[in-house]
């Protein structure tokens, strides 16, 4: 059974912007942008202490990627801080243009995704900002599933070369991954091993996963759980080992389905091991305004889900 006994519970935009603090204590070129969400972004601290550091571009999304491309230039690293949908949809051609195209060292950190942004509506539960992202040649896209995590990956996309998105959300989550865990880009992490099927979460799914993996466990299912947080680059070798001792899996994820993780699982299944494969994730519409709790069961994203996604491979 997955320890789930973590009575600490802190949202992960808090874990991106404790690690921008550190950021600024420890590294001169690092430049934070924000498009008028500082407080949401939880960017206020590096602004207080690094002044001549912060810019506050207003909204206008569009100039602060371009802003953040040239800042490159000079050998600064620009962590540009907004909501996940304005990061993307709102300011593609720039992202794409500016930084992917040209291979700048800029940091796209996205707030506010998916469902558990719950009251805010369908507007700004952007569902889609995955597979835009991860389609830009050369881009990293990471998507983190805690506190901890998102720290650790705000501090390990400074030292790595190159574009890179960042998602993180709103809601509070219980801190399970531990603080000193090495953040790894594109490797994924085993939770827990298991015999009967596999199941790989990303995001705020990582917990649902594990809650579901202790069900299946008292009905006598064995649920091998893998963390992939870098969902490109992939992790194909912890996939592929994994599927090829359970012959099954099943992808978890806060996005549309179309684009996603599974998607690029399904892929990587289909060129190197196909095995039976089920998808919890959203069934290609928009989302709408509710609390995190009652969007994630009407939209099949909570632990329930996953167990009935596995049963469906395992009967």
């Amino acid at each position: 059974m997955i320890d789930l006994n973590y009575t600490e519970k802190k949202d992960t935009r808090s874990g991106f912007g404790d690690g921008l603090t550190e950021l600024g204590r420890t590294n001169p070129n690092v430049i934070g942008l924000c498009a008028d969400l500082t407080d949401s972004l939880k960017m206020g601290t590096f602004k207080k202490e690094n002044p001549d550091r912060f810019f506050q571009m207003g909204i206008a999304e569009a100039n602060m990627m371009g802003v953040a491309a040239g800042l490159t230039i000079g050998g600064k690293i620009p962590f540009a801080g907004t909501f996940a949908n304005f990061a993307t949809g709102r300011v593609y051609d720039q992202v794409r243009q500016s930084i992917a195209y040209s291979d700048k060292n800029v940091k796209i950190c996205a707030s506010h995704a998916g469902l558990t942004l719950g009251e805010d509506g369908a507007t700004h539960q952007i569902l889609e900002d995955i597979g835009l992202m991860k389609m830009l040649p050369g881009m990293t896209v990471i998507n983190t599933c805690d506190y901890n995590q998102t720290k650790a990956a705000t501090l390990a996309i400074a030292e790595h070369k190159g574009p890179v998105y960042l998602r993180f959300g709103r809601p509070s989550i219980p801190v399970f991954t531990p603080a000193d865990q090495k953040f790894e880009i594109g490797k994924g992490i085993m939770i827990k091993e298991g015999t009967d099927v596999t199941i790989v979460a990303t995001g705020h799914l990582v917990w649902e996963a594990m809650i579901a993996c202790n069900t299946l466990e008292e009905q006598g299912i064995s649920a091998e759980l893998i963390n992939i947080h870098t969902i490109k680059p992939l992790d194909e070798e912890i996939i592929l080992n994994s599927v090829k001792k359970t012959g099954k899996i099943v992808s978890c994820e806060e996005h549309n389905k179309f684009g996603g993780l599974g998607e690029s699982i399904s892929r990587l299944l289909t060129e190197k091991y196909p095995v039976r494969q089920e998808f919890v994730a959203v069934n290609d519409s928009f989302g709408e305004s509710g609390t995190p709790a009652e969007l994630m069961k009407k939209y099949g994203l909570d632990a329930s889900a996953i167990v009935e996604k596995v049963k469906k491979l395992t009967a």
